[in-house]
């Protein structure tokens, strides 16, 4: 069951309600969500391929600056010429499709169709460095690619938060403040864990897909949630 404070800054992330949000992937420094787990199949049944998915307007605007930069092509050359570098992408790849599988059967939906993609071009192309970002955070050393355009990024948080967290509408006898973002907990067996900075891990948006380059959020391959 996902905080109804983390779905209410999600709905502020995207300017809509997400659909079929499953956990809190990754936290940003922060404090609120900048990665979801998205469920494979939404609500009405369709397939989507975007276990993890990046939610913070300042990161996606900094990943799709990176983007407009040509570093997707450079990427893209380096995979053909690095047989280790596309071992490593291959497994980035298999991981995410075995997760996105799991979690199919703990919301107990249909895995997607063998063959479907799985995030950002994977397993031998790149082109959305948003889901790549998004793998990479959610489950960290994961995705090579993905960690290179973390380790490229500026520190999107530092600025202060991307939204408003919800006001608080109780407070417990302690003087907390239930509607806050929860502190970060191990996961359970139905999510995965949840780190709090993005750039600790040694070692992968904004809803509104468009063309390769935009700076205010993912290309086309990571749907709408």
């Amino acid at each position: 069951m996902v905080d109804p404070a983390d779905v209410a800054v999600v709905e502020q992330q995207l300017g809509r309600p997400p659909r079929g949000v499953r956990a809190v992937a990754h936290r940003c420094p922060c404090g609120l969500p900048d990665v979801v787990e998205t469920t494979p199949r939404l609500p009405d049944g369709s397939p989507f391929p975007t276990l993890y998915y990046l939610t913070c307007p300042k990161a996606a605007s900094a990943i799709g600056t990176l983007e407009s930069s040509g570093l997707m092509k450079r990427m893209q050359a380096r995979l053909a010429e690095d047989p280790a570098l596309a071992e490593a992408y291959a497994r980035a790849h298999a991981g995410y499709v075995e997760r996105r599988d799991k979690a199919a059967s703990e919301d107990g939906v249909e895995p997607l169709p063998r063959g479907m993609q799985s995030a950002g071009g994977m397993p031998d192309r790149v082109k959305c460095l948003h889901a790549l970002v998004g793998h990479e955070l959610a489950m960290p050393g994961s995705n090579p690619f993905g960690r290179e355009a973390l380790d490229a990024l500026p520190e999107w948080w530092c600025d202060g938060p991307c939204v408003r967290s919800p006001e608080p509408t109780a407070t417990s006898a302690e003087g907390e403040n239930p509607a806050s973002p929860p502190a970060i907990e191990e996961a359970s067996s139905a999510a995965p864990a949840v780190s709090s900075s993005p750039s600790a891990p040694q070692a992968s948006p904004d809803p509104t897909a468009s063309p390769e380059g935009r700076s205010t959020g993912p290309t086309a391959p990571q749907e709408d949630v």
